[in-house]
């Protein structure tokens, strides 16, 4: 289909989201608690090498980054990498990519709430995790059902209190280690505990790249935004950019300082129970320490939980336009909001969420399926890249990112290197058991409604 009609189908939602706002949505999405809390599991695989493995995973996420630049510029839709799919590669590939991003983000969101109640009784000790889960699920619905610039002002202060969390444990990190004010703590735990820098060799640090990747996961959201974006052509580019090197910057330098402060052999486990970061903070002397950090990853899943809301809700919006879901989730709102798609999707959130919290095992499952199809969608992302320059001559684009196709084809080696990575590893394998039944199970869709004439 052409680019002009798939841009006519999503038309009517409201273009008030700002530069700033853009940003602040962009980190939001991918500073998460994967960073606060999950990065002590990377940090169990490489050890201090942790760094090395997180500037691996920042390839694919640039190369990533890029693509999307050039392509969301010339196609601000709801749709995003869903419709860019749909019109270089086949609306096969299209429909695949919508519908995986929404499931996996449903399950994150999921996930998060039930770990937003969790980080509530730190406070409320005794009081049900699934009411805090619900109530702030109810919260984030009703913001998101709002106009897009309430959205987007909701977010913008959640993540910038996530953005200034991460300055001051630099600051504080940065202090200690060299000494400014106290007795230093040095760079004698980067190499000098057992097994040295790299103490499970390259294979730790590649496993940990696994880790990386999923934790820049997100980061695609300013994209999605762009059909709702006030100057798609410079807010668009000027974002991505910036937000790449400012996730590059707090991924890396803050677990550089994690490992120089802390030996890693006390921060590296494979299930955490406590954030990495409390210990930099208790030990630069701040009260409370612990009850601060709580707030900060509270901040965080409720921030992540909002922006993936926004996200399952323009998917699924696209999906209907597209011909792909029912035609009433293509519907708008007075404020211009896919209300029927939001609140759809927040029934499949709490349903997430209820699996996560009553039955471990078949969370799981639906976790699976989207580390895998969090990999699917970047490929996918990629791969309609390369065609979409093969259309378009570089010299006509409004947008021209350097180091095309080198840039796209790093990330597409290293990104099904490690999934082919999970799908032989025991403790990622569950990715590939229910990630290909799911790819299966789209595909005949897909057929089935091509076959009915459903699809426009």
């Amino acid at each position: 289909m052409e680019a002009a009609a798939i841009a006519n189908r999503e038309a009517g939602l409201h273009k008030d989201l700002s530069r700033a706002q853009l940003v602040m949505i962009g980190l939001g999405g991918a500073i998460g608690t994967g960073l606060f809390m999950g990065s002590g599991v990377a940090i169990g695989y490489a050890g201090p090498a942790v760094m090395l493995s997180y500037a691996i995973a920042a390839i694919a996420a640039v190369a990533m980054v890029f693509s999307l630049s050039e392509m969301a510029v010339m196609h601000p839709t709801a749709g995003s990498f869903g419709t860019y799919a749909e019109i270089y590669l086949n609306p096969w590939a299209g429909m695949v990519a919508r519908y995986s991003y929404w499931l996996a983000q449903v399950i994150a969101v999921g996930g998060e709430a039930v770990a937003a109640g969790v980080y509530m009784t730190f406070w409320f000790p005794g009081t049900p995790v699934w009411l805090w889960s619900m109530g702030f699920a109810f919260v984030l619905l009703y913001f998101n059902s709002r106009s897009v610039n309430n959205f987007g002002s909701i977010e913008y202060w959640f993540a910038l209190i996530k953005v200034v969390a991460i300055v001051i444990f630099i600051i504080l990190g940065l202090a200690t280690i060299l000494g400014i004010g106290a007795k230093p703590v040095g760079f004698h735990n980067l190499t000098g505990l057992p097994g040295g820098f790299m103490p499970h060799g390259f294979g730790g640090v590649w496993m940990a790249v696994i880790i990386g990747i999923l934790s820049f996961n997100g980061i695609e959201v300013i994209a999605v935004t762009s059909g709702e974006a006030k100057d798609p052509v410079r807010a668009i580019p000027a974002a991505l950019r910036s937000m790449a090197l400012r996730l590059f910057l707090f991924y890396v330098l803050a677990l550089t300082i994690v490992v120089t402060f802390v030996p890693w052999t006390e921060t590296g486990a494979t299930i955490v129970t406590q954030s990495p970061f409390v210990r930099v903070f208790a030990h630069s002397g701040i009260r409370h320490a612990a009850g601060i950090m709580n707030f900060v990853v509270l901040s965080a899943a409720l921030s992540s939980m909002n922006t993936n809301v926004y996200l399952c809700s323009r998917m699924l919006f696209s999906l209907s336009r597209g011909g792909y879901a029912p035609r009433f989730l293509g519907g708008l709102s007075k404020n211009g909001t896919p209300i029927a798609a939001i609140l759809l999707s927040g029934a499949c959130i709490l349903l997430a969420a209820g699996l996560s919290k009553l039955t471990p095992l078949a969370y799981n499952y639906l976790f699976g399926v989207a580390l895998f199809d969090a990999m699917i969608v970047w490929i996918i992302i990629l791969v309609s890249h390369l065609s979409f320059r093969r259309r378009h001559k570089a010299a006509n684009l409004p947008v021209r990112m350097r180091w095309f196709p080198g840039m796209q084809i790093a990330g597409l080696t290293l990104l099904c290197a490690v999934l082919v990575t999970m799908g032989l590893d025991k403790d990622w394998r569950i990715s590939w058991i229910v990630g290909v039944p799911w790819l299966v199970l789209i595909s005949v869709v897909y057929f089935i409604l091509k076959a009915r004439g459903r699809l426009t």
